[in-house]
């Protein structure tokens, strides 16, 4: 029974974090659909718009590429490539120009060594294992242990609880490194002639909705520690 009671008590912590997270989804899907519809005066596309930031910014040696999906874009610092999804490489709409440059400012921040991107990217190997490892090393010690005293299964579950707070501390540390790649963009799209003016605020409207997902994604990591905490303590007082 304490397995399945674990993972039941304390789900209202969790509640508030999981309707932030629809309601952030739901979000950015609407708004991005809504200027998908509208194109840039420019008429240039995802990609051209990445490729002149770049140019612009002094990046040579960057790659804009394709990928396959649907928002799934991203930078990898490691191979400098920036890879757009099918839906903003080649399309002229405000939303895929808006995400692409949004993509190009993180490439400007390893440019020019931004701080929280490099301690982002310093974290992912770290952040991989204990994201894997946390839970498996809690539930093993749960089995053991229950965390209702000093023994190897409370050792387990306090090595789970700290892995899991490495993700956490990761979610939060990318925050900062969202947000100003959306500044950077909406600021570089204005200066470089890609957008007009009143062309800016419905793409910032469109970075604003992708980076509420990253503040909810970041809720719910903490609302899960929290519920690990509450739980396992909560055993360790009793």
């Amino acid at each position: 029974m304490g397995y399945f009671y674990w993972n039941f008590q304390y789900i209202w912590v969790l509640i508030p974090a999981m309707i932030l997270a629809i309601y952030a989804q739901n979000k950015v899907n609407i708004t991005f659909a809504k200027y998908s519809k509208v194109s840039t005066r420019t008429g240039m596309t995802g990609a051209q718009a990445a490729m002149r930031l770049l140019q612009a910014a002094g990046i040579n040696d960057v790659q804009v590429e394709r990928v396959s999906g649907n928002l799934t874009d991203y930078y990898d610092p490691s191979h400098k490539v920036l890879k757009l999804s099918d839906n903003v490489y080649s399309s002229t709409s405000l939303s895929a120009v808006g995400v692409a440059a949004h993509e190009t400012g993180h490439a400007v921040q390893h440019n020019v060594g931004y701080v929280p991107l490099m301690l982002r990217s310093a974290m992912v190997p770290l952040t991989n294992i204990s994201s894997r490892m946390a839970m498996p090393l809690i539930i093993i010690g749960a089995i053991m242990g229950s965390g209702r005293n000093y023994g190897i299964g409370g050792v387990l579950i306090e090595a789970g609880i700290l892995l899991f707070s490495l993700a956490v501390l990761f979610a939060l540390v990318t925050l900062p490194v969202e947000i100003n790649a959306s500044q950077r963009a909406v600021k570089m799209l204005v200066n470089y002639g890609i957008l007009a003016s009143d062309e800016a605020e419905p793409v910032k409207k469109v970075l604003s909705a992708a980076a509420l997902t990253y503040v909810a994604a970041a809720a719910s990591a903490i609302a899960s520690l929290l519920r690990l905490i509450l739980i396992f303590g909560g055993d360790r007082r009793r």
